[in-house]
């Protein structure tokens, strides 16, 4: 099962106590991929169709729990080999349609249905638990987390723009920041940084997927770490080797057009010791002096004798080279 289908088996058993919760789940999922139907009578049914059993259960037990409503179930199988199913809960009855359409104010006082199933208005979803509910609805739908294991990407998939900014702006209620992209002619919500998405995982009230979501999160980031850390220290060691390379080349050009004696004690000796000691540290030569020099005061002295080195290249071309 991926990461993301079990988000989703985890959002389908969590049930809010408070009817007026329950009303703004039931709302994002109509919202999200319900449709309504007026008949020649003037009747209205209320179906829902999708291809997740976890929202067919889920929409059909909240119909249960916050109407005493119980909507007729149905499978339909297709695909070559039979492998894909699309579940469709519908509520047939005139009377209960009503009041489910009026509850989540996805009618008019005039008993007309609002353009492509958005909110009449915002009053479903004042209070912060009934935000979080219809986020968890909408999810549900029309949502999705990528494996954390590779990358952080949650989104949600909206039919319309105005659905869309309706979804950015309850996801913002929370402080979180989501961004809002077009993807062939659908408008998707989503949110990359790993942070925000263990919050919106809290949001929804997923609290086992954010546990899991942060451990990944956190043996991620200590191996980014250790990677950088290594990174950086052979970054480091590299630069030693060359410079202690830079450092004997320069040694032995002086040494074979000028001669070690001929320079300064300080510099002579340092010259020497670098020749004997060509892997030794800056501060393990200067504790090799007699008496120790520190490491400012060994690099001091290499820094003279390469600067010399290159005063006496430019004057005349080595023969050896």
């Amino acid at each position: 099962m991926s990461f993301s289908s079990e988000v989703k088996e985890e959002l389908s058993r969590q049930t809010d106590g408070s009817r007026h919760c329950q009303i703004a789940e039931i709302t994002a999922i109509i919202t999200m991929c319900g449709r309504v139907s007026i008949s020649t009578r003037d009747k209205i049914y209320v179906k829902i169709q999708t291809e997740n059993l976890y929202v067919a259960r889920k929409y059909f037990a909240l119909l249960r729990k916050t109407f005493r409503i119980t909507g007729d179930v149905s499978v339909k199988i297709h695909g070559i080999h039979g492998q894909n199913r699309t579940f469709c809960v519908t509520v047939k009855n005139h009377g209960d349609a009503l009041r489910i359409l009026q509850a989540s104010r996805l009618i008019t006082p005039g008993l007309e249905v609002a353009e492509k199933l958005s909110l009449v208005d915002n009053l479903i979803v004042q209070r912060s638990c009934c935000r979080r509910a219809f986020l968890r609805g909408a999810f549900l739908v029309a949502g999705s987390i990528s494996d954390p294991q590779k990358f952080y990407h949650f989104e949600i998939v909206c039919a319309t723009r105005s659905k869309a900014v309706q979804l950015q702006e309850m996801i913002g209620s929370f402080e979180l920041d989501a961004k809002i992209v077009e993807r062939k002619g659908h408008f998707v919500v989503y949110i990359k940084e790993g942070a925000q998405i263990v919050d919106m995982l809290n949001v929804m009230e997923a609290h086992n997927a954010l546990m899991k979501l942060e451990n990944i999160r956190i043996v991620r980031e200590m191996r980014n770490s250790v990677n950088r850390k290594v990174n950086c220290e052979t970054a480091n060691i590299h630069k030693t080797v060359s410079a202690a390379v830079k450092q004997v080349e320069d040694i032995q050009y002086l040494q074979r057009h000028v001669g070690l004696d001929k320079l300064p004690e300080n510099l002579a000796e340092v010259a020497r010791l670098r020749l004997e000691q060509q892997d030794a540290t800056l501060k393990e030569l200067g504790m090799m002096l007699s008496p120790p020099v520190g490491k400012s005061g060994v690099n001091h002295r290499l820094r003279r004798l390469g600067e010399m080195a290159d005063k006496l290249r430019e004057k005349k071309e080595d023969p050896y080279d």
